[in-house]
């Protein structure tokens, strides 16, 4: 195993632009985006000088901009799987919740750098989080869900506040260890305190 993980990093190898972005990403949440420079990420990589990064990216704010693009594209092209896969607004809630549980335990960087990086303070004129296409479709499905009757006749972003409230506080608090266990031994529990804080009983 040892032996295949070294032919793998050898330095003949050419950079992909995807080793930038992985080793970015684990710095950015890790450390933060403002005490991570080129070097580190350079050094991260594994190569001699920065020259080999700017083949692909110019700044490290445009490694940042790639980064928060290609999460939530992704993000959004799960969406609507889930959406197309489930009719109720609460199946469709508790697909998601499982995937950002799973995300915790399988990608911890992946959630850190979306939900907890504020990238509007080093990316200029970004779109909002809760703006962007993946989250306007989880505010959609809060909408329809109150317009079905499944969830109490609340503002859609009230009922999106106690919902994610109490899933991103609990992910925050698995990400940094005050909750020793992983995501998913929380996520039945904590599943039904937020949906219970919005469902219509």
């Amino acid at each position: 195993m040892e032996q295949e993980l070294e032919t793998e990093t050898t330095p003949n190898q050419p950079l992909s632009q995807d080793q930038v972005l992985q080793a970015a990403l684990k710095l950015f949440a890790q450390k933060g985006y403002f005490n991570t420079s080129l070097t580190d990420i350079k050094d991260a990589v594994g190569l001699k000088t920065t020259s080999g990064i700017y083949q692909f990216f110019k700044t490290k704010q445009a490694i940042a901009e790639t980064l928060r693009e290609n999460i939530l594209d992704s993000l959004s092209i799960s969406i609507d799987d889930i959406r197309r896969r489930n009719r109720k607004a609460s199946e469709q809630l508790r697909e998601i919740v499982d995937l950002l549980f799973k995300l915790t335990d399988d990608a911890p960087d992946i959630i850190q750098f979306l939900l907890f990086v504020k990238t509007e303070d080093f990316i200029p004129g970004s779109t909002a989080l809760l703006e962007t296409p993946a989250f306007n479709k989880i505010k959609r499905i809060m909408q329809n869900g109150i317009k079905e009757g499944e969830i109490k006749a609340l503002d859609p972003m009230l009922a999106y506040c106690y919902f994610f409230g109490i899933i991103n506080q609990t992910l925050i608090m698995v990400l940094q260890g005050a909750l020793p266990k992983s995501a998913d031994c929380y996520e039945s529990q904590v599943w039904m305190a937020a949906w219970g804080a919005i469902a219509k009983k």
